[in-house]
C-alpha cells in the first residue's frame, strides 16, 4: 500500500497533467474555429471544380487522345499513396485512422501483386506506417513549422507528385486525408488524384445551377492542361485543410476526455488519502488509550 506521502506526489502530479490538458484543450478551442472556417470556405471551390472537371471529362470518355492525367497511363502496376496526418499527436485516433485505411489499402495492393510507394504529409503517419512499410516509404514531408497553411505548401507538394507522374515513376496516385465532420467525428477519406477521379458530390441540381451545355474558350483540350495539374493541388490543399479542422477537433476531444479521466482519478485518490490518514490517526489513538489504560 502506498504511503500518504506517495499519495500526496500522485494527487499533485495528476493535478499538474490536469493542469496540461485543460489548457491543450482551451488552445485547441481557439485554433478549431479558424480552421474549421477554413476547411469550410475550401469546400465549394473543391466541389465546384469537381464540378467543371466532370463537365470537361464528358467530352473524352472512351477516346484514346485523353490528357495522361484524365486518362492515366493505360496501366495499373504502380501505385502511390500520399498520406496526409498530423506532426503531433495528443488527438485521440485521428493519425491512426488515416494510417489504418491507407495501410489496408497497401496490403490488398501488394496481395494482388502491385508494386507500392508512399509519400507521408505528418511526422506521424510516417511513424504509423514505417513499421511495416519502411521500404515502401520514398518521401517524409513536414509541416511542423508551418504555422499559416497557405496554397503554396499545397503547390509544392502537387509539383513533386506531378514531376513523379511525368516521369513515369507511378502510374496511380491516391490522398489519404480526414474529412472534418464535426468536433467528435471525422471521415477517414481516399480520394484517387490521378488519373482524375471524378466523384459525385451528391449535389441536387438546384443546388449546383440548372443542368447546361457549356461552350469553352479556347478549347476544352487547351483549358484542361491548365486545370488538371491545378485540379490536383487544390485537392492537395482541401485535404490539408481539413485534416487541420480534424486534427485541432480531435485534440480538442481527446483533451476534454483526459481533463475528466484526471479528475475522476484526483477524486480516487483523494478518497485513497483520506482513508488511509483516518485510518493511522485512529491507530496511533488505540496505541495512545492502550498506553493510558496500561498505566
Amino acid at each position: 500500500m502506498p504511503s500518504l506521502k506517495d499519495l500526496q506526489n500522485r494527487i499533485s502530479s495528476v493535478k499538474s497533467t490536469q493542469k496540461i490538458t485543460k489548457a491543450m484543450q482551451m488552445v485547441a478551442s481557439a485554433k478549431l474555429r479558424k480552421a474549421q472556417e477554413k476547411a469550410e470556405k475550401a469546400r465549394p471551390y473543391s466541389e465546384r471544380m469537381n464540378h467543371v472537371l466532370k463537365s470537361l471529362a464528358n467530352s473524352y470518355i472512351g477516346r484514346d487522345d485523353a490528357p495522361k492525367l484524365l486518362g492515366g497511363t493505360g496501366q495499373d502496376k504502380v501505385h502511390l499513396l500520399i498520406v496526409a496526418t498530423a506532426d503531433r499527436g495528443l488527438c485521440g485516433g485521428f493519425n491512426s485512422s488515416i494510417a489504418r485505411l491507407a495501410r489496408d489499402h497497401a496490403n490488398e495492393l501488394l496481395a494482388n501483386g502491385k508494386q507500392v510507394k508512399i509519400i507521408t504529409i505528418g511526422k506521424k503517419g510516417y511513424d504509423i506506417l514505417k513499421r511495416l512499410f519502411k521500404e515502401n516509404i520514398i518521401e517524409t514531408i513536414s509541416l511542423r513549422e508551418v504555422k499559416n497553411l497557405s496554397y503554396s505548401n499545397a503547390v509544392e507538394i502537387g509539383d513533386k507528385i506531378l514531376k513523379m507522374f511525368e516521369n513515369e515513376e507511378f502510374d496511380v496516385a491516391t490522398l489519404y486525408f480526414s474529412k472534418f465532420k464535426s468536433i467528435i467525428a471525422q471521415i477517414p477519406t481516399a480520394h484517387q488524384l490521378i488519373p482524375a477521379k471524378v466523384e459525385d458530390e451528391g449535389e441536387k441540381p438546384e443546388a449546383i445551377g440548372e443542368v447546361v451545355t457549356y461552350e469553352y474558350e479556347p478549347n476544352e483540350e487547351d483549358i484542361l492542361k491548365e486545370f488538371l495539374p491545378r485540379n490536383v493541388n487544390v485537392q492537395i490543399f482541401s485535404a490539408l485543410l481539413e485534416n487541420g479542422a480534424g486534427e485541432m477537433g480531435a485534440k480538442m476531444s481527446a483533451m476534454d476526455n483526459a481533463s475528466r479521466n484526471a479528475g475522476d482519478m484526483i477524486d480516487r485518490l483523494t478518497l485513497s488519502f483520506n482513508r488511509q490518514r483516518q485510518a493511522q490517526i485512529t491507530k496511533e489513538l488505540i496505541e495512545i488509550i492502550s498506553g493510558a489504560e496500561a498505566l
